[in-house]
């Protein structure tokens, strides 16, 4: 495919693109996937909507889009997102980012939920062309302000929910979440672009080792490698079978390129009972905590850095106020003992991982 332009943050060059080839103007203000790779097909191609989704191919039929490729389908909306300042302007235009930024979404109710009214909508740019992930969804602008909207079942409603609180009961950084009816909501944790969203893949690729993410993101900064031991004790507790690449990253401001730090704690419908009650209620030999054990052991300045953390206790009492915030049902002595047993088993690894430690 033929793409030359220039890539752009707000009305700022930061490379040329010709035929697909990037030259960098602005070191400072590019995308971190980009300084990695210099692969622009690439980075469209990690900007592009789910089309496996159901509510993608009605979208599809609604904006006349034909293509079954995701550049094409990114570049319908000049490569713009909700959760950054990046976009591509083709050569010869004469475009400004207030030109092509969004300013409203006709079209969120079909993606979210296949409304049949939306279908009828005239063309219009619409952010969920960017909006990646599985789950059904869309942004939707709400006083001004960006929200995701989300397809839940009652049992992922309350794993998020109650995921969301609980991290907040523990002081760690968390995206916000709210249930809206049958569906979650997560408010734009980047202020509609007031800061950049870099996910994890543009550091990291595709490797999830938690001892070279936690490397990486401490190249960048070491609050950042802090909180991302906040994200992964969280998911080792909650047991969160999803954390991925691209469901976690940092923050940059778009006038410096500045790291700001990481990103908040986000997607978690795919933990705790989300996929039914797990067996394991004793959570002995669980492959989460096996893991963190493992990374605690092998990686010592991760551990010294978790002991510095001093992390709050959970106690049931923590996890009553939190379920009672939630106001979904669940099982309560499960979610108790479940979590319960789940930080005894972290505090044992930690344990041996010092005892270990001190005898080398």
């Amino acid at each position: 495919m033929d793409i030359t332009g220039d890539l752009m943050s707000r009305d700022t060059v930061i490379a040329k693109i010709n035929k697909g080839s990037l030259s960098v103007v602005n070191e400072e203000l590019l995308p971190l996937y980009l300084k990695k790779t210099s692969y622009f097909e690439g980075w469209l191609r990690d900007r592009a909507i789910d089309t496996s989704r159901t509510n993608s191919r009605l979208l599809k039929k609604a904006l006349r889009l034909t293509t079954a490729d995701d550049i094409e389908l990114v570049l319908k909306v000049r490569a713009a997102t909700v959760t950054d300042t990046y976009w591509f302007r083709p050569d010869g235009s004469g475009l400004s980012y207030e030109d092509i930024r969004f300013k409203s979404n006709p079209f969120d109710k079909l993606a979210l939920n296949g409304d049949p009214d939306s279908f009828n909508h005239d063309y219009s740019p619409t952010p969920e062309l960017t909006n990646i992930g599985s789950f059904e969804k869309c942004w939707s602008l709400i006083s001004g302000e960006w929200w995701m909207y989300k397809q839940a079942n009652e049992q992922e409603l309350f794993s998020e929910l109650f995921m969301y609180e609980l991290g907040m009961a523990l002081g760690f950084p968390m995206a916000h979440y709210e249930k809206d009816g049958n569906y979650i909501k997560s408010r734009d944790f980047t202020s509609g672009g007031a800061m950049n969203y870099e996910p994890a893949v543009g550091i990291v690729g595709d490797e999830e080792d938690y001892a070279f993410n936690y490397t990486e993101l401490k190249k960048l900064s070491a609050a950042c490698a802090a909180d991302y031991i906040k994200l992964v004790y969280m998911d080792t507790l909650c047991f969160n079978m999803d954390r991925h690449t691209k469901n976690y990253g940092i923050l940059r401001d778009p006038d410096s390129g500045a790291v700001l730090g990481m990103a908040p704690n986000f997607d978690n419908n795919i933990a705790l009972i989300s996929r039914g009650y797990p067996a394991n209620l004793t959570r002995e030999n669980d492959r989460l905590i096996r893991l963190f054990a493992e990374f605690m052991d092998t990686c010592p300045e991760a551990l010294d850095c978790f002991m510095e953390l001093d992390i709050p206790e959970i106690d049931r009492g923590m996890i009553e106020i939190c379920m009672d915030k939630v106001a979904v049902h669940a099982d309560r002595e499960f979610i108790c003992a479940f979590l319960l047993n789940g930080q005894r088993q972290v505090a044992a690894a930690i344990l041996n991982a010092k005892s270990r430690r001190a005898h080398i």
